[in-house]
């Protein structure tokens, strides 16, 4: 039976919450998700992505004090802010899906098929640059497939909606991306941009799935197992719950694969977050069905932005995804502040707007009662939450949380 909690609106405590019907931690991992997310398909993007100069796992932060004010066992946050200087969690699944793309296009062109390391190389430099890649972004996404376009030799063009900030079209121009404002919201970019890359010859590189168009993708979230599979290595055991901020649900979905193919019925209840403005997860659960979120979805999250769910997050999501919340924007800087002027002895995190939805979900769940039960939160708790940005729009940040990226990390 589909569970829904409603607060008050007005402050940063409002959600809603819905606990999805048709997921059970004693669902299989079946053919059709392992053919989106498999344990072959992940060891060739781990190999991939580690041999990238620079890699390293990010580090996964223990957070006692906060732990304490919670009243939970342990809280734990993977921090995503110094990703191969990108400043997100992104750089793992855009690039790897571009260098993918590249990896089949110039193979085509040159006769003979193409190992990843030619490409990281940009060993066939004049073939990989007439191909153009292309993408819609709320930011971070179209930053990561400039950086692989710039990368690995290939011409980049980046659509972004009208209210992504001027700082982050400055960030991702900064990669040698072209990149275009549309009218419209974030969906209606994904639309312009492929329209424009089937008019020229392009090629999408997106996050999101939609009927005809899955296997970029499924590339995409497989790069995401990365930050996963580190977080899931360095605990050893599986946590109680995992919360998991969610815009078309690509990262949620490659989050509960690494679980479940790794712990089955052991794994963590999994527990989405959307903004309150676009929580396109919250409406499906309830539904039992993808089910789109109209208007311009303005909300200050604007990586998570997103009206309509991913058909491949949905397909794992639908049976390993347990609730989703919906939190407003007052809940997510009230937490990028928490983690900038942390309690007790416990290390600051410089985490973006669109990096703290899931501890904005866990904070507001705990404050009710009849939340924390339906959720099984309580004294006993073990919870991953996944820091999945830094400052990627400095000034937006500095406005926030009052302190730039550099004090927050010397404090």
């Amino acid at each position: 039976m589909t569970a829904v909690i409603d607060r008050h609106e007005g402050d940063a405590k409002d959600f809603a919450l819905v606990l999805n019907p048709l997921a059970s931690r004693e669902a299989p991992w079946t053919d059709a998700q392992d053919a989106i997310l498999s344990d072959a398909a992940f060891a060739r993007a781990q190999a991939a992505i580690a041999s990238w100069p620079g890699y390293a796992p990010s580090p996964l932060v223990a957070l006692p004090a906060l732990a304490a004010s919670l009243g939970v066992a342990l809280v734990l946050c993977k921090d995503e802010s110094g990703r191969f200087g990108l400043g997100s969690f992104k750089a793992l699944g855009g690039a790897y899906a571009v260098a993918r793309l590249l990896q089949k296009r110039v193979a085509r062109e040159i006769g003979r098929p193409v190992s990843m390391d030619e490409i990281v190389a940009v060993a066939h430099p004049q073939a990989a640059a007439r191909v153009t890649v292309c993408c819609a972004t709320d930011g971070n996404h179209g930053r990561s497939v400039a950086w692989g376009a710039r990368n690995f030799g290939a011409r980049c063009v980046i659509f972004i909606h009208a209210t992504v900030s001027e700082g982050r079209r400055a960030a991702i121009e900064a990669y040698g991306a072209e990149v275009r404002r549309c009218a419209g919201n974030y969906d209606d970019s994904v639309r312009e941009a492929q329209a424009t890359a089937d008019a020229e010859g392009w090629f999408v590189v997106s996050d999101t799935s939609y009927p005809g168009y899955m296997d970029v993708p499924r590339d995409v979230m497989q790069g995401y197992e990365m930050m996963a599979a580190e977080a899931y290595e360095a605990l050893g055991a599986p946590p109680s719950h995992v919360f998991i901020q969610t815009g078309v649900g690509g990262l949620a979905a490659a989050v509960a694969a690494q679980a479940v193919r790794r712990w089955g019925a052991a794994r963590p209840m999994l527990v989405l977050a959307d903004p309150d403005r676009s929580a396109c997860w919250l409406e499906s659960m309830a539904a039992g069905a993808p089910t789109a979120v109209e208007g311009d979805l303005d909300t200050l999250m604007a990586g998570l932005a997103c009206g309509e769910v991913s058909a491949l997050a949905w397909e794992v999501l639908r049976d390993h995804g347990d609730a989703a919340m919906a939190v407003p924007d007052a809940a997510a800087v009230a937490a990028m502040n928490r983690l900038a002027r942390p309690a007790g002895d416990d290390p600051a995190i410089v985490a973006g707007e669109s990096a703290v939805a899931g501890l904005a979900a866990l904070e507001n769940a705990l404050a009710d009662p009849r939340a924390a039960q339906a959720l099984g939160l309580g004294a006993d708790s073990r919870v991953l939450l996944f820091g999945t940005e830094g400052d990627t729009d400095p000034a937006l940040y500095r406005d926030l949380v009052g302190l730039s990226a550099d004090q927050v990390r010397a404090v």
